[in-house]
């Protein structure tokens, strides 16, 4: 853990203090505000769950953790087999699997579009290609999984209309693709961003986009984030 962990510090690292150096140290990845979903889910009873990657999944598991509405994000991986979704095979690139986050939400209180509104305007940035920031490979790519017809109908769409209103500078490379296993997270990846917040890595990637969503979307933030490990006690 230590060795993997240690070389995305380091990367960061490196970066910030060229940043500082220079006296341009800011987030890597800005938030951008857009508009909502013109389409979204019809209303439903019950938990639903969408999955999303963007990077690194700490940030992004962080990130929906204190948003109002969800009742659990865990980290982990989807693309791939089962038999390859752990943290050293992943982070070869070479097994299909994406960093990933389960959001298991209420849709009485949060929709889908909300969700999927967040995920391009904070979680992370969706033109960069098989990366975020520092982090490349395919595992970190751009992806919606998604586990029903309507999912995919408004994930579709709403890329569609970001795209045509050209909020952001570059295309973007967002995938979406239909949910065939999500396979959670070691715990030690787990509920990273709230119990390492000090960490380099987490201070100047992911700590801004808590920010964001706070500043953002107000009404959908809640301080006090829904953690797996409370989940479990």
């Amino acid at each position: 853990m230590n060795r993997i962990m240690t070389g995305r510090a380091a990367i960061t690292l490196a970066v910030m203090l060229i940043a500082v150096a220079a006296g341009t140290a800011r987030a890597q990845e800005p938030a951008v505000a857009i508009p909502p979903p013109l389409m979204d889910e019809p209303p439903q009873a019950g938990t639903e769950t969408a999955v999303f990657a963007g990077g690194c999944f700490w940030g992004v598991q962080g990130v929906f953790q204190h948003v109002k509405g969800v009742k659990s994000a865990v980290s982990g991986y989807a693309g791939g087999a089962r038999e390859t979704a752990t943290y050293e095979k992943v982070s070869s690139g070479k097994t299909g699997h994406a960093e990933s986050v389960s959001v298991s939400f209420d849709p009485k209180e949060v929709t889908y579009g909300t969700l999927l509104q967040i995920f391009f305007s904070v979680a992370h940035n969706p033109t960069q290609l098989n990366y975020q920031g520092p982090d490349h490979g395919t595992q970190y790519r751009s992806a919606i999984f998604v586990s029903g017809e309507a999912q995919k109908k408004v994930a579709e769409a709403y890329i569609t209309q970001l795209e045509k209103a050209k909020l952001f500078r570059e295309p973007i490379v967002t995938k979406v693709s239909t949910l065939d296993g999500f396979y959670p997270a070691e715990a030690y990846h787990q509920d990273f961003l709230t119990l390492n917040p000090d960490y380099p890595y987490i201070v100047y990637n992911d700590m801004p986009k808590i920010d964001s969503l706070k500043q953002i979307f107000p009404a959908a933030f809640r301080a006090n984030p829904v953690l797996v490990s409370k989940a479990k006690t």
